[in-house]
């Protein structure tokens, strides 16, 4: 069951973000949607950032951007471990300063395969072969397989304790749709988690939406925050 938290004004908000992550524990790999700042679920970071759990595995498509959102969380310390496809680019530079001193792991996964080993996680699916990376240091340690006469690696599927998702609209069982390209990641990782945490401009009833247009089902999502954001 789909639980909705909704307050009015900033505050409420803010409020309604740190319960629905309250229970997030140390040690829990966290999966956080968005492409850079496209879909990325700022208000759930920051109360997760308040929260205030350590040692966290963070999967993500990068590394933080600047100083707000998922770099705040990074800068904290809180972070162990980070898996993505683009750890580095101009404005990356919390996570270059940790990385650089030691201070953050990194798992470093070809973004079709990253996208792939969440979906197969939300499939049930056990490992797949896939042939990106073959030949290079991503591929090491990992077993290969030639079938039909091409190299492929074996990889695992990335489950999640948590997923942290921004979304356009949801209604009050959960069903969501996503603003165009803020969809990104949050459709695998939402299936992928445990727990899946959805922020979202607004709640509609239930019937209001269109089954024809909502892309993830209310049955992989467990809270939803209207942070009108």
């Amino acid at each position: 069951m789909t639980t909705v938290l909704e307050r009015p004004g900033a505050e409420g908000a803010a409020t309604a973000a740190d319960e629905a992550v309250a229970d997030v524990p140390d040690g829990a790999t966290v999966l956080i949607g968005g492409f850079g700042a496209a879909g990325q679920p700022v208000e759930l970071i920051d109360a997760l950032r308040r929260r205030g759990a350590r040692d966290l595995t963070v999967v993500n498509n990068n590394a933080g951007n600047g100083d707000t959102g998922l770099a705040a969380l990074l800068a904290t310390g809180a972070v162990r471990k980070m898996v993505c496809s683009f750890p580095r680019q101009s404005d990356s530079w919390v996570f270059d300063d940790l990385y650089r001193s030691g201070r953050i792991e990194l798992e470093v996964v070809p973004q079709g395969n990253l996208a792939e080993r969440m979906r197969a996680a939300g499939a049930g699916i056990g490992a797949f072969f896939s042939p990106t990376g073959v030949g290079t240091p991503l591929a090491e340690g990992k077993e290969e397989r030639t079938i039909d006469g091409r190299r492929y690696v074996l990889e695992m599927p990335i489950r999640g304790d948590y997923a942290l998702v921004k979304a356009h609209v949801a209604d009050r069982v959960g069903n969501l749709v996503y603003r165009k390209t803020a969809r990104n990641f949050g459709p695998v990782m939402a299936t992928a988690a445990t727990t899946t945490v959805v922020q979202v401009s607004r709640v509609v009833e239930t019937g209001e939406l269109d089954p024809e247009v909502v892309v993830t089902p209310g049955i992989y999502v467990d809270r939803v925050v209207v942070t009108h954001g």
